[in-house]
């Protein structure tokens, strides 16, 4: 049986993973946070993996305040670069494999084709900054690696653009949404699914590699897409970026190419509209 170790246990992520982990056989979870597993410290990180043996450690800490980073940029550091930093070594230590959860932000968003994973990376703010900086302590630490960038993440269980969009329609009756900024929405239900098949195929194809739902929207498209699956009537007003300024730029485009990480590994995604009709089902039995 795997020893599998997940970081960043109260978001969003690993709480899909904890969702979804009875659908796995041959896999023994142990779940952390900041609580019990300080990333940031070397000496914590270190001792933690002296007292356990784990086949893998998937990382879903991460400081995700994309906006707030600008201001706190030495929070941020400590997160995605320090503590990613910290992890790598503990993991080269003591012979764990390394599953890295990373982002669009990576990318400056200029391309106006899908971005691959040999693209040049050129982040526009704090928190895409510190995110590659952890992706490249990762790259200079360890070979047995997986590092998976991905976009737009949601799902019925943290905050994310679905649930804010559901909660702000229950008291408004128009809302205005960026219809300048193109992506995919991804499901972290199907992320998480995709982390378990990199574990169970034994695979030693490391490296990095794009996940994300298939097919292209605006966010704008995304919001009117949530609203239809729950039959909400408001109003959608599409609006450009600059009407909407943030301390932090977002990525103008941000589609993520997939074909290695479908071709390598042999994961099927599916269409982002599928998920969200899924995710919506789960959020709304809750």
């Amino acid at each position: 049986m795997k020893k599998i170790l997940v970081t960043g246990g109260n978001g969003q992520l690993a709480t899909c993973i904890k969702a979804i982990e009875k659908e796995v056989t041959n896999l023994h979870i142990v779940y952390t946070d900041s609580s019990n597993l300080n990333i940031t410290n070397s000496e914590s990180v270190d001792l933690f993996f002296s007292e356990n043996s784990y086949d893998f450690c998937i990382n879903c800490a991460a400081y995700t305040a994309v906006d707030l980073a600008e201001k706190e940029e030495g929070k941020a550091i400590l997160v995605n670069e320090t503590g990613v930093k910290n992890l790598a070594l503990a993991c080269d230590k003591y012979n764990t494999v390394l599953i890295h959860v990373s982002t669009d932000f990576v990318f400056d968003g200029y391309k106006n084709t899908a971005y691959n994973e040999n693209d040049q990376t050129n982040p526009r703010g704090i928190y895409g900054v510190t995110k590659l900086k952890g992706e490249f302590a990762i790259r200079e630490i360890l070979t047995n690696y997986f590092i998976i960038r991905t976009s737009w993440l949601y799902s019925e269980y943290g905050n994310n653009f679905m649930k804010t969009m559901l909660r702000v329609s229950k008291d408004r009756n128009e809302i205005s949404v960026v219809d300048d900024q193109i992506g995919t929405p991804t499901y972290a239900i199907d992320l998480a699914m995709a982390i378990f098949k990199i574990i169970n195929i034994e695979t030693n194809a490391y490296g990095i590699y794009n996940y994300s739902n298939e097919g292209v929207a605006s966010w704008y498209d995304f919001a009117c897409a949530i609203f239809d699956e729950c039959n909400v009537k408001i109003d959608v007003k599409p609006i450009k970026t600059v009407d909407y300024p943030t301390p932090a730029e977002r990525p103008k485009f941000s589609v993520l190419n997939k074909s290695k990480l479908k071709s390598n590994l042999n994961i099927s995604i599916p269409h982002w509209r599928d998920s969200l009709r899924i995710a919506m089902r789960n959020f709304n039995s809750n």
